[in-house]
């Protein structure tokens, strides 16, 4: 069966992720913070003898090469780069510190370093996973709000964290092209999780049912593009 490796795993879009690839029988690599506390992902573990969850702080570039080399050998058909930062309070609290006048630096540079940084060192570390796969696929959830073409102004370092990764994904799907390698950027829409919070329109099911069909019809025709849920292309 296939593998996927999953980051950000034990709630939210990560979990949903985990869940419907151990519906489906796939090998499924989760990774969270803190797996102990992960109540609901444990509940999957022990459910699905092909789940294995492993502690990952994306953040911890030196955490990413502990668990790679723990890996190697093992082919990743998907590494889906799913962890990512809103900022230190979620997008509904109007936090100032990602405004302009206001901007505080050392969180601006811990966005980076999780939702840009950290995918980037992912591909870095697990390539030859994934290109010893028969897939051959990289995925990173995005935002419509790292779409500069729809810039609407404030939030600045969510929003720029998520362009730069769009351009890594697309770098990504450029520069690792010769080597069979695809990979796709994807907003999810408007969820119900803790980052989307309760008035959003979206349940996780549906979205992330729609990501994996996108992914699973990938071709080298259509690598590097960003992607709305639906499978309508979005705008850089």
């Amino acid at each position: 069966m296939p593998s996927v490796l999953v980051t950000g795993a034990n709630r939210g879009l990560g979990l949903e992720f985990v869940r419907q690839y151990c519906v489906d029988g796939w090998n499924v690599i989760a990774t969270c913070r803190d797996p102990a506390g992960a109540s609901d992902l444990n509940a999957l573990d022990a459910k699905y003898p092909s789940l294995n969850v492993h502690a990952l702080d994306v953040a911890d570039f030196t955490a990413i090469d502990r668990l790679a080399a723990e890996l190697k050998g093992r082919p990743i058909d998907v590494l889906l780069n799913n962890a990512g930062a809103f900022g230190p309070k979620p997008a509904g609290d109007n936090d100032p510190r990602q405004t302009f006048g206001h901007m505080d630096y050392d969180v601006w540079a811990e966005i980076l370093r999780i939702n840009t940084m950290a995918p980037m060192k992912m591909a870095e570390a697990f390539i030859d996973n994934i290109v010893t796969s028969t897939q051959k696929k990289i995925a990173a959830i995005s935002s419509i709000e790292g779409s500069i073409s729809r810039a609407k102004g404030s939030i600045y370092a969510y929003k720029t964290s998520k362009a730069a990764l769009n351009m890594v994904m697309r770098n990504l799907g450029m520069d690792l092209a010769k080597r069979g390698v695809m990979t796709a950027t994807f907003c999810p829409g408007w969820i119900k999780t803790r980052m989307g919070g309760p008035s959003a329109p979206l349940e996780a099911e549906p979205s992330i049912a729609g990501i994996r069909r996108i992914i699973a019809d990938l071709t080298p025709q259509t690598s590097g593009q960003f992607w709305l849920w639906n499978g309508e292309l979005n705008p850089y």
